[in-house]
């Protein structure tokens, strides 16, 4: 009864990013298609990714062609903050929770979850967490059917309006950070740079697309963290804030 209780409290709070979820999702799903994805294919992947950034950033290089190596290189690298979010989580587990569900949990771990789990006050439950994934994923993988049926069906210049808005989504989480902080928009204004000249240089530009934006990736965050390191006071305001 009382994991039911807390699997029911998981999927209350996961409401507002399954709401969330449905609208990105329906963005990808889109370019999913445009991608020459079916909509099965799409599907499949936000059941088995659940990762904006990797899944957007994976559909340039299926349209390329690019190897297996590129694909999961660059997967490897975006997706890595993951794997210090799940770190983080295991703190809130009872030591005698089995792996069966740390893994299980692990599946679920993204921005938006990781967020709730860890202001999540006491201990973290298994029952919560899949309450939790449970309403978030499903709002993922139902966002990417209805966008990749869209794409398929809708006329080409509504379909290339509706692909605009991932590209909205991305200004409206980068510009109010980069009005708050120096360092974000500087980062983002190297990235941009740095990007362009990959692009049109005439050596750089032979360079397949997926190992361009690892490059860039790899590039700008690690100059970033030399110039721009996060300071104790930030770390104390973030743990004081969870």
């Amino acid at each position: 009864m009382e994991k039911l209780e807390d699997f029911k409290l998981g999927m209350q709070n996961a409401i507002p990013i399954c709401l969330g979820y449905i609208a990105v999702s329906f963005a990808f799903g889109i370019q999913a298609s445009e991608a020459g994805l079916t909509t099965l294919q799409a599907v499949i992947m936000s059941l088995t990714n659940v990762t904006s950034a990797g899944q957007f950033s994976s559909l340039s290089l299926i349209t390329a062609q690019a190897s297996f190596a590129e694909m999961a290189l660059l997967q490897l690298i975006i997706n890595l903050r993951y794997m210090l979010m799940s770190t983080a989580l295991t703190q809130k587990l009872k030591s005698d929770v089995p792996t069966i569900h740390r893994m299980g949990i692990a599946y679920g771990v993204t921005d938006e979850i990781f967020g709730v789990s860890i202001l999540k006050g006491g201990e973290l439950r298994p029952a919560f967490s899949y309450g939790l994934i449970f309403l978030s994923v499903f709002g993922w993988v139902l966002g990417t059917f209805l966008g990749a049926v869209a794409g398929q069906i809708m006329p080409g210049r509504i379909i290339s309006a509706l692909g605009m808005a991932i590209y909205g989504m991305f200004l409206a989480i980068i510009i109010p950070e980069a009005k708050a902080k120096k360092s974000v928009m500087i980062v983002v204004i190297s990235a941009m740079l740095l990007s362009s000249v990959f692009t049109y240089a005439p050596v750089l530009s032979s360079i397949s697309s997926g190992f361009r934006i690892i490059i860039v990736t790899v590039v700008i965050a690690t100059l970033a963290a030399i110039i721009a390191p996060v300071k104790d006071s930030d770390k104390e305001e973030v743990e004081a804030d969870a």
